[in-house]
């Protein structure tokens, strides 16, 4: 159950920076880069800013779908048993299959005289 719930915290990370990432674009294509002065500017290499950005969206996205596909396999379950305890445990008692029967009432006859 640990690599479960470090799978999931992982998970949970990732997709707050993944949130974090898509909210720092901007939906124009501008984006942080923008704010440097435009595109065509590369005051401090700013205009691959929008590479960057675009390209760890596609990673978290990646990461969380791998992560996420991992974790279906390191969820703990419980085996209950063997096969033959388990087999025992899910036989059916024949007789609570059976319905019920209606007591059968016999025509009560009249008295003649």
């Amino acid at each position: 159950m640990g690599v479960y719930i470090l799978i999931a915290v992982i998970i949970l990370i990732f997709c707050l920076l993944l949130a974090l990432v898509v909210l720092i674009q901007n939906p124009k294509g501008g984006g942080l880069s923008s704010t440097f002065g435009g595109q065509g500017n590369q005051f401090l290499g700013v205009r691959k800013t929008t590479d960057f950005l675009e390209k760890s969206t596609w990673a978290f996205a990646g990461v969380i779908l791998l992560l996420s596909l991992f974790s279906a396999y390191s969820i703990p379950r419980d085996s209950g048993g063997t096969p033959d305890e388990i087999s025992t445990q899910l036989s059916v008692d024949e007789n609570a299959l059976r319905l019920p029967t209606l007591p059968t009432q016999q025509p009560q006859q009249t008295p003649t005289e």
